[in-house]
């Protein structure tokens, strides 16, 4: 499953899918302390576990799927993908004071496939995206109020991308000339950081802040396909470098239990996608460097989220989140094609005993409507403009199983 590519459908190539418990509840989490998904939404809550070992491990099933229309120029396309993004958390309180936990799971990805050669082929035809973060986390007890805690994240990654050189180049059989680059072992290095309070007993508030992280692409390989004899010299198989950001995330939010068998939560995370400015493929032969304006903008993400314990065996959650798309006007690039969002989910859990539970969780994701354009493809020293009506939508399934003694 780690190898499986997931399927972009947050903000950017974001991928809000990181627990099975806390997605149900619309994917809040940095002041819900029920699981060892906390590791992923806000480390620090480890040391507030019940139990001294909590294990927490899921998948999800997701369905995409992407419209696109020009009524003008009578085109029409369509992409549907499918992908696996998983999840696997395990904690452990050591002493009174001292947790530490283990995180692995995947917060960025992008899985598009149009057809070849249709009409925005000359900015992707395909591409397939990865990134896995491993985070070994600690969290410190300060008192019976206050904790932090934290860690080094790990990240491990690969690309793989193809788009048409340009809008109308062939080789002599009428070919369109096409560029696929592939990196995989990509790896960097970021943190996490937050902390949990409880000034009183049933009102948990939380912070959590994620560093951005910058995937080096070095000497990937480069390879043209279908080139004309003219540039025979020119668009050579070749290495690339390049680099793709991975931005920074501030979330926090709080969580009340009215009672026993009743929590609400409320998140609010901001992403710093300002970091991505542009897409630069430097190619290491004599083909031009690929620049790409991408000029997002930070987004803001907005989740409530509730959970009711019936009984012994049942819990029920339920949640809605609306997410701002990070991509402006004149930036709308067929290889990420997302807009404003909003969320619904729900799920359940079922306890076969007191330590083991299976978890079930649900997502549909609605995207507005949009008609928009990406405006900065260079051709022949002149920018020329691609765009349409973009229609999106998502349903994930998910199932995972919770263990704690």
């Amino acid at each position: 499953m780690a190898l499986t590519a997931t399927t972009a459908f947050a903000g950017g190539y974001r991928v809000s899918l990181q627990g099975q418990k806390q997605l149900a509840m619309g994917h809040t989490g940095v002041a819900v302390i029920n699981s060892a998904e906390v590791l992923f939404f806000n480390p620090s809550g480890m040391a507030f576990l019940g139990d001294r070992f909590n294990a927490s491990i899921g998948g999800n099933a997701l369905f995409a799927r992407t419209k696109f229309q020009n009524r003008e120029n009578n085109w029409m396309n369509s992409t549907e993908n499918f992908g696996t993004p998983f999840n696997a958390y395990v904690s452990y309180r050591a002493t009174d004071w001292l947790s530490v936990g283990l995180a692995v799971y995947s917060p960025y990805g992008s899985a598009v496939e149009w057809d070849q050669d249709w009409q925005g082929s000359h900015l992707v035809n395909n591409i397939d995206l990865q990134a896995i973060y491993i985070q070994p986390s600690v969290s410190l007890k300060v008192n019976d109020y206050f904790s932090v805690g934290g860690g080094p994240i790990f990240v491990t990654g690969s690309v793989n991308f193809n788009r048409n050189v340009s809008r109308s180049l062939t080789d002599e059989n009428g070919n369109r000339t096409d560029v696929t680059i592939d990196a995989s072992g990509v790896n960097a290095w970021g943190w996490t950081a937050g902390f949990t309070l409880k000034p009183v007993e049933n009102l948990t508030i939380g912070a959590n802040y994620r560093s951005e992280i910058i995937m080096e692409a070095r000497d990937g390989d480069a390879t043209f396909h279908d080139v004309p004899a003219f540039l025979s010299t020119t668009l050579t198989n070749t290495t690339f470098d390049a680099d793709l950001p991975l931005p920074a995330e501030l979330t926090v939010g709080f969580s009340y239990k009215v009672n026993d068998k009743l929590l609400f939560a409320f998140d609010y995370n901001r992403a710093f996608w300002d970091v991505y400015k542009s897409l630069v493929v430097d190619f290491h032969n004599s083909a031009p460097t690929s620049v790409n304006p991408r000029n997002y903008q930070d987004s803001n993400t907005y989740r409530v989220g509730a959970q009711y314990i019936a009984n012994d065996k049942f819990s029920f959650r339920a949640g809605w989140y609306f997410d701002e798309s990070p991509v402006q006007d004149g930036y709308f690039a067929p290889e990420t094609p997302r807009n404003d969002s909003m969320g619904y989910t729900g799920g359940l859990t079922y306890k076969i005993n007191p330590k083991l539970g299976v978890d079930f969780s649900f997502l549909f994701l609605h995207f507005d409507e949009v008609d928009n354009s990406y405006d900065y493809y260079q051709e022949d020293g002149q920018y020329t403009s691609f765009g349409g009506t973009y229609k999106s939508v998502v349903f994930s399934p998910g199932i995972g199983l919770s263990y704690s003694f």
